[in-house]
């Protein structure tokens, strides 16, 4: 069958399979809503996901519905169907575009691939090399649809990096075959049907008859094999904890290990994760319905403890280990790093002074606070990143010895001391900005002043922990947390970057 036949009629099956889906799983059909999940599966996974599934069914009670093809085919019915729950493609790339045309919302990874030549037992040929499939004439080659399958996608990337597709291609369209995924590409060499084919690593291991033959072009760019939850899911939580379970080092990754493929390092599986959350209090209206949606979504708990970031130092050094740490400034960080892995900078924020509405003390500078008279609030500098940044940025125009004799309140939290203004216990206080902007009694009843200083700025950096069990359900979490930026910008926090995924 010529290449142009194949897409054809692999466009009509996947327009047949994206009508099945639709209408099996609707509601109006039987009359019920039934606990099932749509898995888009590439095929050269089937093996130890039909293992996975069976496990998994059978644990939970819940039916998963596999659907097997090449990557680039699934991902074409997705696009139709517009209905599902999972999809595990065996290149990222599928990933990406997925993600692009509105597909997809979190990915785990699962394993590792590489390409390289399949070939029979013994290697009765002596296949060793690209060149080697154009050298011996006499040789039936396989390889896989680039328009339907990961690995052909990848194989015809490579060739034309290193000036052999156009020549191995024609090869195939003479005398060889194209297939749609992986799997029909080592049956056809069980089958003597070809003598050699580009396949996945891991896909050769599961056939005895078969040798592997790996290339540099191939070994030097190996791919990640990915799943992910589908925007179309009407169960995120469910779909996620079947994600969790696959990917799980003690659950589904087991099954991938036993037959050849390279895992990663997951997750260690808990059917109702609990993580520990610290994060700074400046933090906390920024951060906390993003945590609490994420609860939701994934179907996990999440306990939070907002504080003065000194206060959190110290308890993680009497013996505290948060899984996750926001910290209001970097130095609040480098305290504790050595029990995290390398922090990410992902917000900033101004340090300003708050008086009362309409500035009855005429403050309008840091040296205004001196004024006979003025009572003024500061942040604790033992108990809280916002103490320490004022006391260093006082310090830096000579003002903190002098201050101290009208600090009337001194507080671990800014937002204790903008409340000191309403409560007419101070005149002014210094804060961070979003302090003031996060509390809707301070922009009504009070006044925030700028301080022209390189100082008056904390940066707030994020770390996972080394020592735990779930760090890529942590990643999502930052992930979630950082989706929503302007939930910190819209209270006074500058952007730092973005976080990849």
């Amino acid at each position: 069958m010529n290449k142009a036949k194949y897409i054809f009629f692999s466009l009509v099956a996947g327009l047949l399979i994206a009508t099945f889906i639709l209408s099996k799983n609707d509601p109006s059909e039987t009359g019920e809503v039934q606990q099932t999940l749509d898995f888009y599966c590439a095929a050269g996974m089937k093996l130890p996901v039909t293992a996975v599934v069976k496990n998994y069914e059978r644990d939970f009670g819940v039916k998963i519905n596999i659907i097997y093809g090449g990557s680039g085919t699934l991902l074409n019915n997705l696009a139709v169907a517009q209905k599902g729950d999972l999809y595990l493609a065996a290149d990222f790339s599928y990933i990406t575009l997925a993600r692009e045309k509105g597909l997809l919302a979190e990915a785990i990874p699962v394993n590792q691939l590489r390409a390289g030549l399949a070939v029979a037992k013994g290697n009765p040929h002596g296949i060793q090399s690209l060149q080697d499939l154009l050298d011996k004439k006499d040789l039936k080659i396989g390889l896989a649809n680039p328009d339907a399958a990961s690995v052909g996608k990848f194989t015809k990337k490579v060739l034309t990096q290193h000036k052999y597709w156009e020549a191995i291609e024609a090869r195939v369209k003479n005398d060889g075959v194209f297939t749609g995924t992986v799997n029909e590409l080592t049956n056809n060499l069980k089958l003597s049907s070809i003598d050699v084919a580009i396949v996945w690593d891991a896909i050769a291991a599961q056939y005895p008859e078969l040798d592997f033959v790996p290339l540099a072009e191939f070994d030097s760019k190996p791919k990640n094999t990915t799943i992910g939850i589908l925007k179309s899911t009407e169960n995120s939580a469910q779909a996620l904890h079947f994600a969790r379970y696959l990917t799980a080092r003690d659950k589904g990754l087991v099954h991938f290990e036993k037959m050849g493929f390279k895992i990663v390092d997951g997750d260690k599986w808990a059917n109702k994760p609990e993580l520990n959350f610290f994060g700074g209090g400046m933090l906390r209206p920024a951060v906390e319905e993003s945590i609490r949606e994420f609860e939701k979504r994934e179907g996990v708990i999440v306990k939070t403890t907002f504080n003065g970031c000194g206060i959190l130092v110290s308890q993680m050094e009497a013996g505290a280990k948060p899984d996750a740490y926001f910290a209001c400034d970097r130095k609040f960080m480098e305290q504790v790093q050595d029990r995290f892995d390398a922090s990410t900078d992902l917000t900033s924020n101004d340090i300003v002074i708050a008086v009362a509405k309409a500035n009855p003390k005429a403050i309008h500078s840091l040296n205004d606070l001196l004024k006979p008279g003025v009572k003024v609030g500061l942040g604790h500098p033992d108990k809280s990143a916002l103490g320490h940044l004022t006391m260093e940025m006082l310090k830096s125009v000579n003002l903190y010895d002098k201050i101290k004799t009208n600090v009337a309140v001194d507080s671990p939290t800014g937002d204790f001391l903008i409340n000191q203004i309403s409560i007419h216990s101070v005149d002014a206080v210094i804060i961070y900005k979003s302090n003031f902007m996060a509390s809707p009694s301070a922009v009504r009843e009070c006044d925030m002043i700028e301080i022209p200083l390189e100082e008056a700025k904390a940066v707030q950096p994020y770390a996972i922990s080394k020592d735990n069990d779930h760090k890529e359900l942590l990643k999502r979490l930052m992930i979630q947390v950082t989706s929503h930026q302007e939930r910190f910008t819209d209270i006074g926090f500058h952007w730092q970057g973005a976080v990849s995924e």
